[in-house]
């Protein structure tokens, strides 16, 4: 129950065995309840009375414990997320000299907010390609920052309604076998990121490797060219089976 919260999973059976219980209990009541090894109970209970989570009271020679109620911790931890988050916020970060290493990236909600970052510090270009459902989420932010002065350019795989002046939209031919979830974004012709999905798991690259910010910039104009040229001359283009076959194959 606590385990998602940074307690300990002896903690989190402790406390969910007395908050379980319509009466207070005794630590050898609580090792049946709990399942929580007897040489551990003591121990156990001593960091949730510090952490505020049980109460205990002497009747007699003997210790009782209860749990203070759930709606209780709710609000405590909520109080603690809030006091964290205000400690982050106000954390001085010292800046350290970028260098050329290619680093890795994991988990869908880390690399949307490393984008968001990365636009948001984006002081004259942002390059970006990515399908337009995912676009959506960062749509008002790339408005928001061309209407500062920032050039913005975009590929949009699907359509996306949007006011943003340089925007190109692929929309998927009906065979395209390697056309998949991908986002590409470079900023001020310094930074990139790239994230595909592997695994059925998003995953990304960082880097501000020069040689290869260059390479992601002209893959990205590829496909801004090759978006256009298929949209232009597309009856032509499906006439001739072996430049269909090409660009059904093509990734985007």
């Amino acid at each position: 129950m606590l385990q998602k919260f940074g307690y300990s999973q002896y903690e989190s059976q402790v406390y969910e065995a007395l908050v379980s219980s319509e009466e207070s209990l005794d630590a050898t009541a609580i090792v049946r309840a709990s399942q929580v090894p007897k040489a551990k109970i003591y121990e156990v209970l001593d960091k949730l009375i510090e952490k505020g989570v049980v109460l205990n009271t002497l009747s007699g020679k003997k210790k009782f414990y209860s749990a203070v109620s759930l709606d209780v911790i709710i609000k405590k931890l909520s109080l603690e997320f809030e006091e964290d988050i205000r400690d982050l916020q106000s954390y001085k970060i010292k800046k350290v000299s970028q260098d050329d290493h290619v680093w890795t990236l994991k988990d869908e909600a880390t690399i949307i907010a490393t984008i968001d970052e990365l636009i948001q510090d984006a002081s004259h270009s942002i390059l970006l390609s990515a399908w337009n459902t995912t676009l959506e989420h960062y749509r008002p932010l790339l408005e928001e920052k061309e209407r500062e002065g920032i050039s913005v350019e975009i590929l949009t795989i699907g359509d996306l309604r949007t006011t943003l002046e340089n925007t190109s939209t692929l929309h998927p031919m009906e065979h395209h076998e390697k056309l998949e979830p991908s986002q590409l974004v470079i900023v001020d012709e310094q930074s990139l990121l790239f994230a595909g999905i592997e695994n059925e798991t998003w995953k990304a690259i960082k880097t501000n490797s020069q040689p290869l910010v260059k390479v992601f910039t002209d893959f990205f104009y590829h496909d801004v060219a090759l978006t256009y040229i298929t949209k232009k001359y597309q009856e032509q283009l499906l006439e001739d089976e072996t430049i269909m076959r090409l660009l059904t194959r093509l990734r985007y």
